[in-house]
């Protein structure tokens, strides 16, 4: 049926994968509306991860993460998507990631609702959580004031 978000995996398996980055501070965007309204053009930065159940979100993305929001310059908001559970909220964030193919995971940066800043999953893949979280932290540095 067209407007229902069915997930892939069971919601109860992927819940830890979630709490991973909202207790952290990571808000959840379940719906295109909530994505919409996250990323409207404005005057602050924001990193948007789009988490997943695949190995390397688990391995390396989402500790990369939590190192890397524990620098001092950091995006004003951190957002999350999960593939394969809120597809609808997953497809809208993804079309907001201009010139990039869909990938899980995937971080966006944007400063002033504006992309400036992309890791795709083969950014992710094969490397550990410190190398990644050090691009972050680059980004930051860079895109954050």
């Amino acid at each position: 049926m067209p407007g229902i978000d069915v997930p892939m995996y069971d919601p109860r398996l992927v819940q830890p994968m979630r709490e991973e980055l909202t207790r952290i501070g990571f808000q959840e965007l379940r719906t295109p509306d909530e994505v919409d309204a996250a990323l409207a053009p404005g005057a602050d930065t924001a990193l948007v991860v789009v988490n997943s159940v695949c190995g390397c979100a688990a391995r390396n993305a989402r500790p990369a993460a939590t190192l890397a929001v524990r620098h001092a310059r950091r995006p004003n908001r951190l957002l999350t998507v999960f593939a394969g559970q809120d597809a609808d909220a997953t497809a809208r964030a993804r079309s907001y990631f201009t010139g990039y193919p869909p990938s899980s995971p995937q971080m966006a940066l944007f400063k002033s609702g504006r992309l400036v800043y992309m890791l795709e999953r083969k950014n992710i893949e094969g490397r550990v959580a410190q190398e990644i979280a050090a691009d972050l932290v680059a980004a930051f540095e860079r895109y954050c004031s």
